[in-house]
């Protein structure tokens, strides 16, 4: 049928797309499109989401973050994160804040204290005078829990540093799970780390076989470093949350890092405290609105 037979209604709901309202968030610099999925009816295509995220003719992000309801005890909502290629992942630090306040400026919990379910399990998110902390759960060094494969057989023995080989040259790296797959490369400045070349190849790299976000640590002292991460599915980003989270984990593995650690990303500030193996990872940091409105998908 064509459209001009169509009555109003559809004819504007083929025309237009489906519209769907959004709010775009950034916590340091990271940058989100958040959609409500309590309110409105949201399933979206993994070529939507990439719509979405285009930074030329969509809204533009590096992931949206979709909120929805839950039944799961204990739970107040379900987060899932989709990163610009439209993959879907499990965790995102500077996301679960912007989150947090989202789902409390949007008057969809009153609560202080959320406790929200992400694909890799539940996490805890207290908002206060502006900042939100995040319970990140405990780092899994387990090559197992990241994944990370290294042999031929998929089995990996634990150790503190593993040696990978881009372009036949070896690269010495840590790895953790932080929710989600990360490994980290220590520099000496990150300004003139090879983020964009080497963090492209290492997040793709084989002994990852479900991908990592890569991380650049420059020590500054115990208690501070500097951060550049290559994220998978988005490249370098100004911010990540999960990444600060995991380079301060894998630093304090390797005797380098205090238990309260300040991380100076390229968007902003983090504060990470970890005590010990068996603690979770806290993570501290702002969420910023930056506009809203109706996109049509």
């Amino acid at each position: 049928m064509a459209i001009s037979g169509l009555g109003t209604e559809l004819r504007n709901k083929y025309a237009c797309g489906m519209k769907l309202k959004f709010t775009k968030m950034q916590g340091i610099g990271n940058d989100f499109v958040v959609l409500d999925g309590v309110s409105q009816d949201i399933r979206l295509s993994k070529a939507q989401y990439q719509s979405i995220a285009d930074r030329h003719f969509g809204i533009g992000c590096d992931q949206i973050l979709l909120v929805e309801s839950t039944d799961e005890p204990g739970v107040d909502f379900r987060y899932r994160i989709f990163n610009a290629d439209g993959s879907e992942v499990e965790q995102c630090g500077n996301g679960a804040r912007c989150f947090a306040r989202f789902v409390r400026e949007k008057k969809l919990t009153d609560k202080d204290k959320i406790t929200v379910s992400t694909k890799n399990g539940v996490i805890v998110l207290t908002a206060n005078n502006g900042l939100v902390t995040v319970d990140m759960g405990a780092p899994r060094f387990e090559p197992v829990d990241i994944p990370l494969q290294l042999q031929d057989d998929g089995i990996t023995k634990e150790a503190k540093h593993y040696q990978l080989h881009v372009d036949d040259q070896p690269v010495a790296i840590g790895a953790v799970s932080m929710g989600n797959p990360h490994g980290v490369v220590l520099v000496g400045d990150v300004a003139s780390a090879p983020v964009e070349v080497l963090g492209k190849k290492l997040e793709s790299h084989p002994a990852f076989p479900a991908r990592a976000n890569i991380g650049f640590m420059q020590i500054i002292s115990e208690n501070q470093i500097k951060l550049r991460v290559y994220e998978r599915g988005s490249g370098e980003t100004l911010a990540c949350g999960s990444g600060a989270c995991a380079a301060v984990a894998i630093g304090r593995n390797w005797g380098l890092l205090a238990e309260e650690v300040t991380v100076l990303l390229t968007g902003g500030k983090l504060l990470i405290n970890w005590s010990d193996k068996e603690a979770s990872v806290m993570m501290t940091g702002p969420a910023e609105f930056v506009f809203e409105g109706e996109i049509s998908v």
